[in-house]
């Protein structure tokens, strides 16, 4: 079918259908039967927890869910942090009806078909959809480029929600056609505050069970800023509590039904070069238990060791260099360890290499250098060898007066003579400057008596 036939109506098919028991999707589901999570959903904006940046007044998601002129959206943030909430709010404010698909499940023929759909509907009845779309960047390019024409001439206002950072997984077309906003991940206070709600709300537990401190507080921990975590692990622990007959969730009913935080994090999109880069930098700034506590991160959600590996390797010479020359060996040798054992054994050897990494003394002195004579050599700074070190080893290099009156270090007891080996334009050009910091110190003195030795300065 042509982009073009995907957004006309065909006459054929008639009027939309009426909600009926036939058509199920079409009808709103039992509240009583859905999951806490979905009957404690905020029905207005003064039941939404968080996201006060996108919400104080004036601001566009605020303006738009109150009613101001439509333009789609794409909300970009972890879970649990209200994004398939803001789309229902907006299709309500909107006077909108409300489809939401998943990128899991959907393909294009089924994206055509709700458009097909939208587009009859305001032909026949002049009712507008709000189509929400969860997960969009799972969506391939060829999918997300059949929405464009119906969020081009508004055949349907698109909300679409994305975990990872929609600059890299959404084509630009589509980005180009949307609002985007960042969702935060909740603070505690704004889990406790979704808690409270659920336990005294007659759509949630109805005042019927109470929560003690420790157990809100581990519920909190668990959650991690994922207001469906909480409410899920808070259902499960009011099942739990019910079975018993109990009316208070303690500590030992919410253990015995959740056992551990979700670890938030994917290896594709942006969180894994947030982690990464919180990884490194917590080395770069001696910080052996946040490195810990990154590695383990990552490691827990399944990326690649190799990949940690190479960072390590990496940030042993670009942060550490020769102020702890050992650095690098460790970070070699935690490579080859993963490679040779793989994990989960290698996560010891991973562990060992950010540890060192991490309380070594620090130095940027070799990335520092060779940016610096890569900066040269880019802008021209070049030159020709001095001929005194070019290669004499071939017929007639002699006549060309290469390597004639080079001066061999190692017949002098010193093991150092002076002699020129940059080329003429950048003699003198210093680009290794040592720190007083860890062995470095010693170079640090010794690198100035070098330099005047061999430049015939003493």
């Amino acid at each position: 079918m042509a982009q073009d036939e995907l957004f006309t109506v065909n006459p054929d098919l008639g009027p939309p259908p009426e909600p009926t028991e036939a058509n199920p999707e079409l009808t709103q589901a039992d509240p009583a039967s859905s999951p806490l999570a979905v009957r404690m959903r905020p029905r207005s904006l003064g039941e939404v927890v968080g996201q006060q940046h996108l919400l104080r007044e004036g601001a566009p998601l605020r303006r738009l869910v109150e009613g101001a002129a439509p333009a789609s959206v794409l909300l970009y943030g972890p879970p649990g942090t209200g994004k398939t909430t803001l789309a229902n709010l907006v299709s309500i404010a909107t006077g909108r009806r409300f489809v939401a698909m998943s990128a899991l499940s959907a393909g294009v023929k089924e994206v055509r078909g709700v458009i097909e759909e939208a587009r009859r509907r305001r032909a026949y009845n002049a009712e507008n959809t709000v189509l929400f779309i969860d997960e969009v960047h799972r969506f391939s390019k060829t999918q997300q480029d059949a929405l464009l024409g119906a969020v081009e001439d508004r055949t349907v206002l698109l909300v679409a929600a994305t975990t990872e950072n929609p600059s890299f997984s959404v084509v630009s077309p589509l980005l180009s056609r949307s609002l985007v906003l960042q969702l935060r991940p909740l603070t505690d206070d704004d889990i406790v505050e979704v808690l409270e709600r659920a336990l005294a709300d007659e759509r949630g537990l109805g005042g019927e069970l109470t929560l003690t401190e420790d157990a809100r507080a581990h519920l909190v921990r668990l959650a991690g800023g994922d207001a469906r975590r909480a409410l899920t692990a808070l259902e499960a622990a009011a099942d739990a509590a019910g079975s018993t007959e109990a009316k208070t969730i303690d500590l030992a009913v919410v253990e015995s039904t959740v056992d551990k935080a979700a670890v938030r994090y994917d290896r594709d999109g942006d969180q894994h070069y947030d982690v990464i880069s919180a990884f490194i930098k917590s080395i770069r700034g001696s910080d052996v238990d946040a490195a810990l506590h990154y590695l383990a991160r990552m490691i827990e959600a399944g990326e690649d060791p190799r990949f940690l590996a190479r960072r390590l390797v990496v940030h042993a010479s670009e942060d550490i260099g020769m102020a702890d020359p050992t650095a690098l060996q460790a970070a070699v040798a935690a490579a080859h360890a993963v490679q040779f054992i793989g994990m989960p054994e290698g996560r010891l050897a991973l562990a060992q290499a950010t540890v060192h990494l991490a309380t070594a003394p620090k130095s940027n002195s070799v990335i520092t250098g060779i940016d610096a004579a890569l900066s040269d050599v880019r802008s021209g700074g070049i030159g020709t060898v001095p001929p005194h070190l070019r290669d004499g080893h071939y017929a007639g290099a002699k006549q060309l007066g290469n390597a004639q009156g080079y001066r061999y270090p190692h017949n002098v007891p010193e093991g150092v003579l002076s002699q020129q080996y940059p080329p003429d334009e950048l003699v003198g050009k210093d680009y290794y400057h040592p720190t007083q910091r860890g062995a470095e110190r010693t170079l640090a003195e010794r690198v100035p008596k070098l330099r005047r030795t061999i430049r015939g300065e003493r």
